[in-house]
């Protein structure tokens, strides 16, 4: 899956989609689809992260307490 970061505005591939989808879980492993040569692996913070429409992640995905 592809998201967007929003400080660059670069696509970042994720690379560990039950981190992703994890409310107790702040960050997710990717790395950057820029430029011509595969980047390495990083820490993404769910927060800097949408999706490529411009749509903010689910809340059920980044707060544990979203069904309160």
């Amino acid at each position: 899956m592809y998201l967007k970061d929003k400080k660059s505005g670069d696509l970042v591939e994720v690379l560990d989609f039950v981190a992703l989808i994890d409310p107790s879980r702040a960050g997710v492993s990717g790395r950057f689809h820029a430029g011509e040569e595969m980047q390495d692996v990083a820490q993404f913070s769910k927060a800097d992260l949408y999706f490529p429409s411009g749509e903010t992640l689910p809340r059920c995905w980044t707060d544990v307490h979203y069904h309160h």
